[in-house]
């Protein structure tokens, strides 16, 4: 699947795996294996951006995965996020999508917002905002419809 299917059908929330076709090297080989995972991973769908024009000069849509946090116990130090871009040329696929019922906490709403949490139900979505503060979440449970219409478009992975 294109980056540019993946930023037009892909639901927030989605996890999508990332490849350039190429086969994995051995785990002795340390530093192609390194290079290897940075063209070939998965990652939590997180944002979506659309195109923009300004002026004469033309940005085309990206989207962002979530790639994974770091850290000790309860402290995240880093969080690792990386962006295509539509025109990326990338194979992607989406590996799995949100449970109907589950619930996106979006950091605010609008094309701005960000996933920042999916929970298995509102009162845990709720439980978990109270937890992280943030002040313009919105959120959103996923609804067979968005499901059942997304396979019905012919649009699944």
């Amino acid at each position: 699947m294109s980056a540019q299917l993946i930023s037009d059908t892909a639901p927030l929330g989605a996890i999508i795996r990332y490849s350039d076709g190429t086969p994995r090297p051995p785990e002795r080989h340390r530093r192609k294996l390194q290079a290897w995972e940075r063209h070939n991973n998965t990652g939590r769908l997180v944002k979506k951006m659309p195109g923009r024009r300004t002026g004469e000069i033309t940005f085309p849509g990206s989207f962002t995965l979530h790639e994974g946090d770091y850290g000790t116990k309860a402290v995240i130090v880093l969080k690792v996020f990386k962006s295509f871009s539509v025109d990326s040329d990338l194979t992607f696929t989406v590996i799995e999508r949100p449970a109907v019922g589950s619930v996106l906490v979006l950091s605010r709403s609008g094309d701005a917002g960000e996933l920042v949490h999916v929970a298995d139900s509102r009162p845990a979505a709720e439980e978990w905002l109270s937890r992280h503060g943030y002040p313009d979440a919105v959120l959103h449970e996923v609804t067979a419809d968005e499901v059942a219409a997304d396979h019905v478009e012919g649009r699944a992975a």
